[in-house]
């Protein structure tokens, strides 16, 4: 036998001789319903992690919201029910109140300026993330939020005339959006579609892909055709229990989510369109946007950014975001 294929099994035998009392079921709440590309790519990453650790490490997945909200899940991570959980900007921000700041509408516009602005950040985020006891396992995009409505949204009057879903663990952006006109109506994801159904509700703002998932396009048809903002998504789990994975087996695990995590970054587009194509096929109407329509919804910005920056959005984070779009813009 070749000198190198014997101490490549030499190596093998010696994790799994060091890891062999080792047992470690991880149990994981997802929002995401199973049948998306998020929910696919983590069964896959279960199945591979199992593969790597040779069957000590089990990830028990909880998909379509089953663990409850994004509050619920990190709730249940700090008194140990869940180990870990897939998480929006919106639960992100509850760990560390930076993230929701990349979703300032209006503020990063394009995939060029996303890709550049997260480079620099993802160090500093994740930083943050970790000096509350959490690890970061995986960065996600969600897509582009736009708003979905009963009727069309093409200047912020139509919107202002809809009652619109609002997340109800930040008080602060409900207040934010109210102080604009916007009436909010605090519903937990889970709740949309019934909110929806019952009238409770009239508009969401989500992306394309979460919101072809949970099938609320069935009762809010129409789609604004402009982006609002970039929506981000991520792998948290407890620093306790990354603590307790071996040291040896730790860089395949995480190799094995990077190539998850590279995959739905450079298919996130595509999945994207072709969520929408799909969503006009059983109904789904793109309200038209003229010229002047975002000049007016950027003009709703800075009239309310100030009620905004310090309470649900990081001023410290805005600064940084538009220092590294100006050094992007200036070298396009």
């Amino acid at each position: 036998m070749n000198i190198l294929k014997v101490v490549s099994l030499i190596g093998v035998l010696s994790a799994l001789l060091l890891n062999s009392s080792f047992s470690l079921v991880i149990k994981l709440g997802s929002i995401a319903p199973e049948q998306t590309p998020w929910g696919e790519a983590i069964n896959r990453m279960a199945s591979d992690w199992s593969r790597i650790s040779g069957g000590t490490i089990e990830l028990k997945v909880y998909h379509n919201g089953i663990a409850g909200s994004e509050s619920d899940m990190l709730r249940k991570m700090r008194i140990g029910q869940l180990q870990a959980g897939v998480f929006t900007s919106f639960g992100l921000n509850e760990i560390s109140p930076d993230i929701l700041s990349l979703s300032i509408p209006f503020l990063i516009r394009t995939e060029g300026e996303l890709d550049y602005v997260l480079k620099k950040l993802q160090p500093v985020l994740e930083k943050k993330i970790e000096a509350k006891k959490y690890k970061v396992i995986a960065w996600s995009r969600v897509g582009w939020v736009r708003f979905f409505s009963k009727k069309p949204v093409v200047y912020p009057k139509d919107l202002k005339a809809q009652k619109m879903a609002s997340n109800p663990d930040d008080e602060a952006l409900i207040q934010a959006w109210k102080v604009l006109g916007y009436p909010q109506v605090p519903v937990a994801v889970p709740d949309i579609l019934s909110s929806l159904n019952s009238g409770m509700i009239e508009a969401i703002y989500a992306s394309p892909i979460a919101v072809g998932g949970f099938q609320w396009f069935g009762l809010a048809r129409y789609m604004s055709d402009f982006k609002i903002s970039p929506f981000m998504g991520g792998i948290v789990m407890s620093q306790s229990v990354w603590e307790k994975i071996p040291e040896n087996l730790r860089p395949e695990l995480m190799k094995s989510v990077r190539a998850f995590e590279s995959e739905l970054v450079k298919n996130v587009r595509d999945m994207e369109e072709e969520a929408i194509k799909t969503m006009q096929t059983y109904g789904l109407i793109i309200a038209p946007a003229p010229k002047d329509a975002e000049a007016e919804w950027k003009g709703e910005l800075n009239r309310g950014i100030n009620n905004m920056l310090g309470k649900s959005f990081s001023k410290e984070m805005y600064l940084l975001i538009n220092k590294y779009l100006e050094e992007y813009r200036s070298k396009k």
